[in-house]
Formats: C-alpha cells, sequence, structure tokens
C-alpha cells in the first residue's frame, strides 16, 4: 500500500454539527428519540434552532470527523462530501482542511444550504441527532474523483450516506475504483437505526465490496437480527476481511479470519459520545494504513475514541500524536 498519495480517501455527509445541552425533558417535549439521528426538514431545523441552548458549531459529519482524526493523527486523508456556497458551507470546508484534509468537491450554489445535525447532549453523555441534509442529498457520481479513489490505500465509507438514494451510485462507483486499482474499502454502519433501515441492502454491499467493517454492539446485532454477541461475530467474520466492533466501555473487539483480537476498554470520565465511533475508526484506520498488526489497530482506535468522549464535540481536544507515541 506505500504507492498510494493518501492513507484514506473518505465519504460521506458534509455535515456541520451544532452542539448543545439538554435534559431528558426536552428531548421528551419535543418528540426526539433518544440516542438516535433522525432525519428533519427546513421548518423542523429552524423550529430546533430557536429552541436549542448555546452551542458549538463545527464542521463535522460521520466520514468528516474520520478523516479529521486521521489528519490528526499524522496520516494523509481527503474527503469527498457536499456542501453549498454559502456560510456553513464555508466553516465546514474551512475547519476540515484547516486540520489538514484535502477536501476539493465543488460548492452548490442557489439550490439547497449546507447541511446541519443539531446534537443534544443529555447529562448521561448520549448524543440525540436531528439532520437536516441540505446539500448532502446533491452528491453524485460526478463527485467521485476515480483518480483520488485510486491514489489512496483505504476508501472509508459512511453507513448514513444510504439515507440518499442518488448518494448510492457514488458508493458503488467508489467501492468499484477501488477494487479496480487494488485499494481496499471500509464501510461502518452508521447508527442501529439506519442498519434496520437498510439491512438488506447494508448486507449485499458488504458481502460484494467491503474489505473493513466498523460497526458497535447495537449496529453488529440488529445487522444480523440476533441478541447474542458471540453469534453475531461469528456471522460478521465470514462476511468481511476483517470486522472491528466497538462495545463502550468493554473497549473493542477485531477479528479477521480465524483470529480474533479482544482490546479492553480506556479508563475516561464519559462526557459526550457523539463521535466515539467515528475516531475509534480514525485510529484503527491510521494504524491499519501504517502496517500496525489489528490489535494495534484496535488499540489506537480505543485510544483515539476515549479522547472524543472525555469532551463536548467529535473533534480532538488534545494531541492525538502524543496519545498515541509508542503504541
Amino acid at each position: 500500500m506505500s504507492d498510494a498519495k493518501y492513507d484514506v480517501t473518505a465519504i460521506g455527509n458534509a455535515i456541520v454539527d451544532v452542539i448543545a445541552q439538554a435534559e431528558d425533558s426536552f428531548l421528551d417535549a419535543n418528540g426526539l428519540p433518544k440516542g438516535a439521528m433522525s432525519l428533519i426538514d427546513t421548518d423542523q431545523a429552524t423550529k430546533l434552532y430557536g429552541l436549542m441552548g448555546p452551542a458549538v458549531e463545527t464542521s463535522g459529519g460521520s466520514a468528516g470527523n474520520t478523516a479529521a482524526g486521521i489528519a490528526a493523527l499524522g496520516g494523509k486523508v481527503a474527503y469527498i462530501g457536499k456542501v453549498a456556497d454559502d456560510q456553513l458551507g464555508e466553516v465546514f470546508r474551512h475547519d476540515i482542511r484547516a486540520v489538514g484534509v484535502t477536501f476539493d468537491t465543488p460548492a452548490i450554489g442557489g439550490q439547497l444550504p449546507t447541511a446541519r445535525s443539531f446534537i443534544f447532549v443529555t447529562p448521561d453523555a448520549q448524543r440525540t441527532m436531528q439532520t437536516f441534509l441540505g446539500a448532502c442529498t446533491l452528491i453524485g457520481p460526478d463527485d467521485i474523483d476515480i483518480e483520488l479513489v485510486a491514489d489512496s490505500k483505504v476508501v472509508f465509507i459512511e453507513g448514513y450516506l444510504w439515507d440518499l438514494p442518488a448518494a448510492i451510485e457514488s458508493i458503488l462507483k467508489a467501492a468499484k475504483a477501488a477494487k479496480a486499482a487494488g485499494r481496499k474499502v471500509a464501510f461502518t454502519t452508521s447508527d442501529a437505526f439506519c442498519v434496520a433501515r437498510f439491512r438488506d441492502q447494508f448486507l449485499e454491499f458488504i458481502k460484494n465490496d467491503v474489505d473493513i467493517l466498523f460497526a458497535n454492539e447495537s449496529e453488529i446485532l440488529s445487522l444480523f437480527e440476533v441478541e447474542d454477541f458471540d453469534v453475531a461475530i461469528e456471522k460478521a467474520r465470514v462476511l468481511a476481511e476483517i470486522v472491528a466492533v466497538t462495545r463502550s466501555e468493554k473497549g473493542s473487539v477485531v477479528v479477521s479470519g480465524s483470529s480474533t483480537h479482544v482490546i479492553p476498554g480506556q479508563k475516561v470520565d464519559v462526557v459526550d459520545t457523539t463521535g466515539a465511533g467515528d475516531a475509534y475508526a480514525a485510529g484503527f484506520l491510521y494504524g491499519y494504513t501504517h502496517g500496525k498488526p489489528l490489535d494495534v489497530c484496535g488499540k489506537l482506535g480505543g485510544i483515539v475514541a476515549s479522547e472524543a468522549i472525555s469532551h463536548y464535540g467529535p473533534r480532538a481536544e488534545a494531541d492525538l500524536k502524543a496519545l498515541t507515541a509508542g503504541v
């Protein structure tokens, strides 16, 4: 994999995260399903923005967070996602480039505004997301740079893209280009509710195109419609070359072929779980693209994820290079 210009090219919904603290009573009063990501329209977005308390705005989206994490670790990473030619679009473009991510997807003008996700963090550190997709919905096959994908060791794709019918053709184009160039395809299932919506499509895509699969425990159980974690792991083992499953405070499990690596959880005071899975994927993929053994990749993922949940917001506040030095 050493002949590639980039370690990873990530493809996802380019979203500006608007993060605020909230009580469970706020979620109940506004009918927001706790711990899930729900899609909303323009009117709902305007209403929620008016109701939420003081917030932090940052470029986000699942794959965008992973790309930023890889860059913070010192990796070479690019990003493909759609923003509008508006204020939030410029916020996204500036933020992601500022952390060292190559982002050259052309912005759109005069159609839909840049996507934003309202993230409500309750005292138990759970995050509830209400997402207005906006310009994200206009990503298409023409936005997939074949040369960029071919020049990346891994192309990383987020499951949330399946909510955009037009994006599926783009995903398949990217996967095909990666395979043709002898590169790897990594995929995150994103959210248990997302898995429930697209289970059959996810299983087909993973079986046919995915080399590295990321999921958390609830997602992997939903994917295979089982209640036993060990059963789910055995089913996943034969579906992809590498499967990495996070288990919150229990750490993670990484399987590949007949091998199984159990990585203990990091001790941390949890403040906000936003972006934990994205951060884990960042650490794991950085390790993988730099030739680390799978157990070390899992450990790197755990360290980066632990840093992410120790503060509000998905982007690292500590020096990730220093945190992972010597791993």
